[in-house]
């Protein structure tokens, strides 16, 4: 197995230079190109005085660019930080703030993200670099060096230090306490599930495959590394085809994909549309899709246009690193009501339901998912605490000391032997593919000063949106904030994906015997539409 992530590209760019390693917008990134893009950079962040163990951010556009400032910090011997470019500046800083980067990879048409950080001050001090073709239009800063200085500095490969077991990137995820929350992975938590992944689905040289996850979200982890590790093309999804479900089908014909690989939501887009048709996508062996539930008559609806490919559901959250198990559907669902199982567990993987007391569930009885293996991250960034309230032992079983990670999944076995994933009971959600923790919305809503108190809850809206997040709040004192007005201040705090689609104002919030905030009536107003006090 390869050691580090940057050494798998580096075959296929001796042996097939002038093959295409990335393609978007109708340009192509070779793979020599891409070995001598990514050490020339490698050998500039060095020149600027980056050193082993440094985190350096990267915020640009999904784009070929951003693939080589993720290898190029790499290959310096770094761990990069991607962040969303459409975050919010003050979401942005906390990132920033929390990983202590010293240095920002940026790019893109729109610089003003940047401008307001460098505006509000960042904690210490911070340079930024312009790794994109496109002219830099900041206004309050000035480069350290941009692309073309690329072109000045040698294209030779770098000896590196770092071993497997070292930070290869950190994946900031919604953290319930208002502060996003950082996942270390390291170089050999990603080369176990490619390594599995590449020989399950006998991927090769001749695949061609979709680049559909934003670069901040853990699926396109597996786009990159498994396209590259393979010698084949990733051709990368523009982001703006996201909402576009005929723009995404062609995308799909005319780039000639052999896989696609994405969370389900745009899957069911595409369904609702019906863009497919019978016997469409001729040349796609496999369709894969993972971060939340696929439902069953989306995927029928699939499956019976799609009959030439196969079909993977794989599971598993940013902390066990892309997945952990999978399920191929030997045939297509009879009952649109069947329940689709998340199946075995990948290689070196384990998955456990326990109970409350960590004891092993008997198969049938519902528990709580606990992953053990490979993937598991070493843990939160610099957060012993949470790392220590995730990462958990078990003396009830085989091998008390291993050490498991808990999902806050509900989950169960059923009697054919596979997993079933049955739902959360905490106040995580799934949204679109995207993991979102409803504390870290009210924290931002409580820092509204005409927010007396709020609550945030989440409901079963089917069809394409399945989760919809729904807001409850009373107005201060004197206050006539409305859910528009409301709406639009929390843009500043929260990524679009994270914003209520529901909102509603009360004199107070209901509480129940307790007298703690009756989250559940909360529910029933925003299914039924009525409110009895």
């Amino acid at each position: 197995m390869n050691e580090l992530l940057q050494h798998l590209p580096a075959d296929a760019a001796q042996r097939r230079p002038d093959e295409p390693a990335l393609v978007m917008g109708g340009r192509r990134l070779t793979y020599g190109e891409l070995e001598s893009a990514s050490n020339r950079l490698a050998f500039l962040l060095r020149a600027h005085g980056l050193h082993r163990g440094d985190r350096v951010a990267v915020l640009m556009p999904k784009s070929p660019e951003a693939v080589v400032s993720f290898l190029g910090i790499l290959k310096a011997d770094c761990t990069y930080v991607p962040v969303d470019p459409a975050s919010p500046p003050a979401r942005v800083a906390k990132i920033i703030a929390s990983c202590q980067s010293r240095w920002i990879l940026a790019g893109g048409k729109d610089p003003s993200t940047l401008d307001k950080l460098i505006e509000d001050g960042p904690r210490g001090p911070l340079r930024i670099a312009w790794i994109s073709p496109e002219p830099c239009l900041g206004k309050t800063f000035v480069p350290a060096f941009g692309i073309d200085d690329l072109e000045l500095c040698p294209d030779g490969p770098h000896p590196c230090r770092n071993t497997s077991d070292y930070p290869a990137h950190i994946l900031f995820t919604s953290g319930s306490t208002g502060t996003p929350k950082g996942v270390v992975i390291t170089h050999a938590n990603v080369l176990h599930f490619v390594e599995w992944a590449m020989r399950y689905f006998k991927m090769g040289p001749s695949d061609r495959n979709s680049g559909h996850s934003p670069l901040h979200f853990d699926l396109s982890t597996f786009d990159i590394y498994g396209t590259l590790a393979t010698g084949a093309q990733l051709h990368m999804v523009p982001p703006e085809l996201n909402f576009l479900p005929n723009k995404l089908a062609e995308f799909i014909r005319s780039s000639e994909l052999t896989q696609w690989f994405s969370a389900p939501s745009v899957l069911n887009l595409m369904a609702k549309f019906d863009v497919a048709r019978p016997g469409d996508f001729p040349t796609l062996k496999r369709l894969l899709w993972c971060g939340e539930v696929f439902p069953t008559p989306a995927l029928i609806h699939w499956m019976k246009r799609l009959p030439h490919a196969k079909f993977t559901n794989l599971y598993g959250p940013t902390e066990a690193t892309i997945a952990s198990s999978y399920y191929t559907l030997p045939h297509c669902p009879q009952n649109e009501r069947a329940a689709i199982p998340i199946g075995s567990a990948c290689a070196g993987e384990a998955l456990l339901v326990l109970d409350d007391d960590l004891r092993p569930t008997p198969p049938g009885q519902t528990g709580w998912l606990y992953i053990r293996g490979v993937g598991l991250s070493p843990g939160y960034w610099q957060d012993p605490e949470k790392t220590a309230a995730a990462f958990v032992s078990s003396p009830h079983l085989p091998d008390p000391a291993a050490r498991l990670y808990k999902t806050g999944d509900l989950a169960k076995i059923g009697d054919d032997g596979l997993f079933y994933y049955l739902g959360r009971a905490d106040s995580q959600i799934k949204c679109r593919g995207h993991r979102i923790e409803l504390g870290e919305i009210e924290a931002a809503m409580n820092a509204v000063a005409q927010v007396r108190e709020c609550a945030v809850v989440a409901i079963d809206a089917g069809g394409l949106e399945g989760t919809m997040i729904c807001c409850a709040y009373v107005p201060a004192a004197g206050s006539s904030l409305t859910p528009v007005a409301l709406r639009e201040t929390l843009r500043a705090a929260l990524p679009a994906y994270m914003l209520p689609a529901r909102w509603k104002a009360f004199d107070g919030l209901p509480q129940n015997a307790n007298g703690k905030t009756d989250r559940k009536k909360l529910k029933e107003v925003f299914e039924t539409g009525r409110y009895e006090p």
